[in-house]
């Protein structure tokens, strides 16, 4: 199968010719429809998260068809359409996994990162880090949800109970939740980049009762906020527009360091958390979710021998939305 290869931080990725992989007992083989191009992608690319896998299939955004299955397999057939998250494996027998955080346990591995990922023609996964997908979203409208969505609804859930939300950094997951919000008759404010007159006209296009700069103040108190920029300055931010009592959530995987923190912003059981990951529980959800409701996915497709451009122009801010790998034909 053809698959592009990541070797080496911040260098492009390597198209090859590699063997087909084939699943083991409780595994399914996937032909790879289209593969979601995320932000911890990227992180990964540049080097700034630890340890992957090497040589490493990147991407865990993954919509495809079931190939073939092991035969231990119950819950799904050939020519099933499935979903495969960042959340590949966990050990079902730690205290975290006995304790419904499996998405803390040690043993975890992860898609695209410590096991080979989507970016290629075909893919293998564990049964139980499958999931079967709402059929009224084409693939490359359904890739997103499969982490943005995902990670971006465990952030949501973790906000607490909220009337008034902002959301740092206007990108993909924000755009998601900002229609579930309006559908769950919730206000989000959206903080953009200053100036960013184009994206904070898309947040109000999308459900936000309000959209500024990330220096704005909507002068009204706010019951939380997620923030899904890397930027570890945005936490001091936040705390300053959220009620007491309220919580800024951290949804990103990687951020860069948060600066000092004056009491008096924290003080009022003011919280701040971060989110690691996600558990099966919220994946079917937020995918029931998706399927009542009407989610309107901004993305650009890049064929398969362009991920190292999906990559960089995601980057860049320079892509519609998500950037979605599809799988040429050969």
């Amino acid at each position: 199968m053809q698959a592009m290869l990541f070797k080496q931080a911040r260098q492009p990725l390597q198209e090859e010719s590699v063997g087909l992989p084939s699943p083991q007992s409780n595994q399914l083989l996937i032909k790879v429809t289209v593969c979601g191009v995320c932000r911890t992608d990227l992180h990964v690319f540049d080097g700034e998260l630890p340890n992957p896998k090497l040589p490493l299939i990147l991407g865990h955004e993954i919509v495809g068809k079931v190939e073939k299955i092991g035969n231990s397999v119950t819950q799904f057939k050939p020519g099933d359409f499935v979903g495969v998250p960042w959340l590949g494996y966990t050990c079902g027998k730690c205290f975290y996994c006995l304790n419904k955080q499996e998405n803390l346990c040690n043993q975890a591995k992860f898609t695209g990162y410590t096991i080979d990922g989507g970016y290629a023609e075909y893919t293998v996964a564990e049964e139980n880090y499958c999931f079967h997908l709402p059929t009224k979203y084409d693939p490359i409208h359904l890739a997103p949800l499969l982490c943005a969505g995902l990670i971006g609804w465990r952030s949501y859930k973790l906000a607490g109970d909220f009337k008034r939300i902002g959301m740092y950094g206007f990108g993909v997951a924000a755009h998601i939740l900002t229609q579930i919000a309006a559908y769950q008759n919730k206000d989000v404010f959206a903080f953009t980049r200053d100036g960013d007159t184009k994206g904070q006209k898309f947040a109000k296009q999308m459900g936000a009762t309000w959209a500024g700069g990330s220096g704005d103040s909507p002068n009204i108190e706010l019951d939380a906020a997620i923030i899904f920029a890397p930027v570890g300055d945005l936490v001091l931010t936040a705390l300053k527009t959220i009620r007491k009592g309220g919580s800024v959530i951290c949804g990103g995987i990687h951020m860069t360091d948060i600066p000092t923190i004056p009491y008096k912003y924290l003080w009022g059981e003011r919280t701040i958390r971060s989110v690691a990951n996600l558990t099966r529980a919220d994946a079917f959800e937020f995918l029931d979710i998706a399927n009542k409701t009407d989610l309107q996915i901004e993305a650009q497709a890049y064929p398969l021998s362009k991920a190292t451009e999906a990559l960089l122009d995601f980057k860049a801010g320079k892509t519609k939305g998500a950037a979605v790998l599809t799988m040429e034909q050969k």
